[in-house]
């Protein structure tokens, strides 16, 4: 990995971290286009470089975190990812990042699940769901919208669009679930960078740490540039353009690579 490398895929990572079709995708399909080699490393860098971006959501929102009913809920909420991160780390790192076929499977499916979620809740709440504040979610939605972040795990499934696509199944406004993923992303990110790199910081050669450094930096810059926009597009519209946009990006990346 080179220099230029660390900061494309630190921009694309600040970029789509926000938007519910996985940052984590499109930093392994990145990858891939750019040839870069499928290391150890460059699977670390696809992890620690997501804290950059969800760094720019703390210094932005940080005030939300000052409340403890909120980050009690977050912690309800990132326990199901924390337990079955770490007890399946070495399975999720060895044969799931870097798996562009798994990536492009799960870019597709959640798409068409996407779908399906928006479809059920404009039935359902063809009058608007009842709005709440962030303080008004349950500790049992709390736990839930943690266990669909879990799924997350999958490369391609996107962390943000398994929270919201859960939360469309519960009812909740997505002006109050874009807020919630956002924050539950920080303690998320957190935990699972830091472990990667006490288990892999011994391997990283002085010129690795400095594309994960540069990565890290350029993510959060462009993060905290474009944050509040996206997370105002996402509040005030629905998903169905984020469905599509998976499922045709699946098609057209797994004919590129097929070909």
């Amino acid at each position: 990995m080179t220099i230029l490398h660390a900061l494309l895929l630190g921009i694309l990572e600040g970029i789509t971290e926000f938007l519910p079709i996985s940052s984590t995708g499109h930093l392994i399909i990145a990858s891939h286009l750019l040839n870069i080699p499928e290391t150890a490393t460059l699977k670390s860098f696809q992890i620690a470089v997501q804290l950059g971006a969800i760094m720019a959501v703390f210094v932005t929102f940080y005030k939300k975190f000052f409340h403890i009913h909120n980050l009690l809920k977050l912690f309800v909420a990132f326990l199901p990812t924390g337990i079955i991160g770490f007890a399946l780390y070495s399975l999720i790192k060895t044969y799931l990042l870097g798996n562009w076929i798994i990536v492009c499977a799960a870019l597709f499916a959640g798409g068409v699940i996407m779908l399906l979620a928006e479809h059920w809740y404009t039935e359902k709440h063809e009058s608007g769901p009842v709005e709440l504040r962030l303080e008004d979610i349950s500790y049992k939605q709390a736990l839930l919208l943690g266990l669909f972040q879990s799924i997350a795990m999958i490369p391609g499934v996107s962390r943000s669009g398994a929270t919201i696509i859960g939360g469309l199944y519960m009812g909740i406004s997505r002006p109050l679930l874009a807020e919630f993923t956002f924050l539950l992303a920080v303690p998320t990110m957190t935990v699972a960078t830091a472990y990667d790199i006490l288990k892999n910081y011994k391997s990283f050669s002085i010129v690795d740490t400095g594309n994960i450094l540069i990565g890290f930096s350029t993510a959060f810059v462009t993060a905290l540039l474009v944050v509040r926009f996206l997370l105002a597009y996402i509040k005030r519209h629905d998903f169905k353009v984020f469905a599509y946009y998976r499922m045709i990006l699946a098609i057209v990346v797994a004919a590129v690579f097929l070909l």
